[in-house]
């Protein structure tokens, strides 16, 4: 059957406004616009509410890292700290603790698991200290989720929603930074920084996306939620069996069977 004689008609009868409107509707879909949505959002809520003389805004910073890169949504430069900023973009009910591997999104019935954002972040804070030789209590890890989303846990106080995080920022008050170090500072990130390009965004992605196979080949303790290892069982009936074994061991004895 020659489905041209069906189809074209139909695609003919469909105004050409249409078309448009219906790849619109489809790229709004998109994780990749969501993200570029969200760090909009921060964007405009750091340059409205915080003063340009005090804080200075550095959005999309691609930092290299041993073996790869590191990805940072915003870096807010004061002399009360530097605020490094990750966005998170999502709707639906919000599960999670600082502690917790994973957190937990549910919309209506359905759940699914996402890195906690503040053991994500942590990478990005670490990345910063080495290349400007500063301590922790100088930079300040801040999550911001903005969208149709609600926290149904307590969160850590760095954990903010829509511009709430304004005000968690505004709440360091302590000068930790001088005015010739922050203009040092906001220099080295600016000269550090990979160039913004395509080509820089697509090795980076390929670079989490072998971070994630990796971890998809590891498995996590179901006791300490630590990392496991592939063991060999010495002696008995199942001797030469193949199993994962807490790295942690003997202070936990936690078990996988390998699948």
């Amino acid at each position: 059957m020659d489905f041209t004689k069906i189809i074209t008609p139909i695609l003919n009868s469909i105004p050409w406004y249409v078309i448009p409107i219906v790849i619109l509707a489809a790229i709004l879909k998109t994780s990749w616009f969501k993200g570029i949505w969200g760090e909009f959002i921060v964007n405009m809520g750091a340059k409205l509410f915080l003063d340009k003389e005090k804080y200075h805004l550095i959005k999309n910073v691609t930092l290299p890292t041993e073996g790869g890169s590191t990805q940072i949504d915003h870096i807010i430069v004061s002399k009360f700290g530097i605020f490094v900023v990750e966005t998170k973009n999502m709707k639906g009910w919000i599960f999670g603790s600082s502690n917790q591997k994973t957190w937990t999104q549910k919309i209506y019935k359905h759940s699914s698991k996402f890195q906690n954002p503040l053991h994500q972040n942590y990478k990005h804070t670490k990345t910063l200290e080495s290349l400007l030789e500063l301590n922790a209590e100088q930079i300040f890890s801040v999550v911001v989720f903005v969208g149709d989303s609600t926290f149904k846990t307590e969160m850590p106080e760095n954990v903010t929603s829509g511009t709430g995080y304004i005000k968690h920022i505004k709440s360091k008050s302590q000068v930790v930074l001088t005015e010739s170090e922050v203009k040092e500072i906001t220099s080295k990130i600016e000269t550090g920084r990979l160039k913004p390009s395509f080509k820089t965004n697509r090795e980076h992605v390929k670079h989490v996306k072998t971070i994630v196979e990796k971890k998809e080949n590891t498995q996590s303790c179901p006791k300490c939620g630590g990392s496991m290892v592939i063991r060999e069982v010495k002696k008995g009936q199942n001797i030469g069996n193949k199993f994962w074994g807490c790295s942690s061991f003997p202070k936990c004895r936690g078990v996988v069977n390998v699948t």
